[in-house]
């Protein structure tokens, strides 16, 4: 024990002597493992941004999509298709009805059935006061399986829907832009341009409006220009677009402790009793949010990973830096190894001494790379908008790592200095 600690001394004063060849030394070990821990410490992040944005969409939803039918080859295997090649016609697609029967099938494990109609993007004006909208046609279960929180009023119902009235739901960031502090916007009419035609609704709620994470990294342009939906119910809409009444796609939001995945694929199997037997071209598929998170993290991970693996090859050239200085540091020492082993130092003693030092070497850039990958991967993190830290495992292995680098790579210069002639030595000038 009293000769490793003599030893770690005699390497810690060797660094003090050189200390401008020590740091450039050190350098490959710093860059190497602060890329590393960088690197996994954004890639965290951004894989838990990612699974907070789409779990706020609603992690047990399922989207119910009309597709085309696969249709086998001349090989006997499956054709590849576009799912939109070929527009469906009326009934082609997922009716009220089936709708219907499929919440009185499933009732104890569906939450909401949502479906929705986009009318198009258009502006509101009234005199200098305007607001940036899309306006889209929902049914009541659209503020479910979307987590709409409503500030005052209320949603879209039923009887809007039956009676195809001209009723709206606006954001809070709207009531800004166009109505006075101190004035209660509902009951007011609001006129909304669309394509050069202008509807006109009775203003009957008011949600929150929440801007997605990655949104707020990337918009352009000033606040009050930024798009709102304005949500009217779904009859309206399709009856000023002159829409199909049917739906090609249907989002359906999963009971607690109902499995999304394994939901989906019940689901799939209802609606296409009535495909498959009906319908030669057209058939429903499923996804469900779940498995799209999982497929999208198990991807961020995969890319971390490997750009991690690259970045620790700097690893490998600062580990050849320190066995080239290892070397030259026998090199300037030869005289002292010779004079060592005449007054009976072993084979083993030398070894450990050089060993000790590159390992020392390698610990000392370690625990600055550790620091430098800290800062980093604070500040990548931030940037993403998803604060992190690394985990202690990571650290763990980053030490633990450079440490086996001094192992690995200072042997082959220990073991150099310990095979010298002590006469050869002793004469080398």
């Amino acid at each position: 024990m009293v000769v490793l600690i003599e030893n770690i001394l005699l390497a810690l004063e060797g660094l003090r002597a050189n200390k401008m060849r020590a740091l450039l030394t050190m350098l490959g070990i710093i860059i190497g493992i602060g890329s590393v821990i960088s690197i996994v410490t954004v890639g965290e992040s951004l894989s838990s941004s990612v699974s907070t944005n789409m779990q706020s969409l609603g992690a047990t939803n399922i989207m119910l999509m009309v597709t085309e039918k696969r249709q086998n080859d001349a090989m006997g295997g499956e054709a590849m298709y576009e799912a939109y090649s070929v527009n469906p016609q009326e009934n082609d697609l997922i009716t009220d009805d089936m709708l219907d029967r499929f919440k009185s099938f499933y009732s104890d494990e569906i939450l909401a059935v949502s479906v929705s109609s986009s009318v198009g993007q258009g502006r509101a004006q009234d005199g200098r006061l305007y607001a940036n909208v899309s306006e889209s046609g929902v049914n009541p279960d659209y503020r479910v399986a979307n987590n709409i929180t409503m500030l005052r009023g209320r949603f879209i119902r039923d009887d809007d829907i039956l009676s195809k009235r001209s009723v709206a739901v606006v954001s809070d960031r709207f009531i800004d832009n166009m109505f006075a502090n101190g004035v209660d916007p509902l009951g007011s009419e609001i006129k909304i341009a669309v394509r050069n035609t202008f509807h006109t609704f009775t203003l009957v709620g008011v949600y929150l409006y929440e801007q997605p994470a990655f949104a707020a990294q990337f918009s352009m342009g000033p606040e009050r220009d930024r798009r709102t939906d304005v949500y009217i119910p779904i009859s309206t809409a399709k009856m000023l677009t002159s829409a199909n009444p049917n739906h090609r796609m249907v989002t359906v939001t999963a009971d607690t402790g109902v499995d999304p995945i394994t939901f989906a694929d019940s689901i799939k199997n209802f609606f296409n009793v009535y495909f498959y037997a009906n319908n030669p071209r057209f058939e429903v598929d499923t996804m469900s949010m779940e498995s799209i998170m999982s497929t999208v993290t198990d991807m961020l991970g995969t890319i971390s990973i490997a750009v991690a693996v690259i970045a620790g090859i700097s690893l490998v050239v600062g580990g050849i830096g320190v066995m080239n200085i290892m070397l030259v540091s026998v090199t300037e020492r030869t005289r002292e190894i010779g004079t060592r082993k005449a007054l009976g130092a072993r084979n083993s003693a030398i070894r450990v001494q050089f060993i000790v030092e590159a390992i020392i070497i390698c610990s000392i850039g370690g625990v600055l790379g550790i620091l430098l990958g800290l800062a980093m991967g604070y500040i990548g993190s931030t940037l993403i908008g998803a604060p992190s830290s690394p985990s202690l495992s990571i650290i763990t292995i980053a030490v633990l790592f450079s440490m086996m680098i001094g192992v690995f790579f200072g042997y082959y210069p220990a073991n150099k200095a310990a095979k010298l002639d002590p006469i050869e030595a002793l004469r080398y000038e």
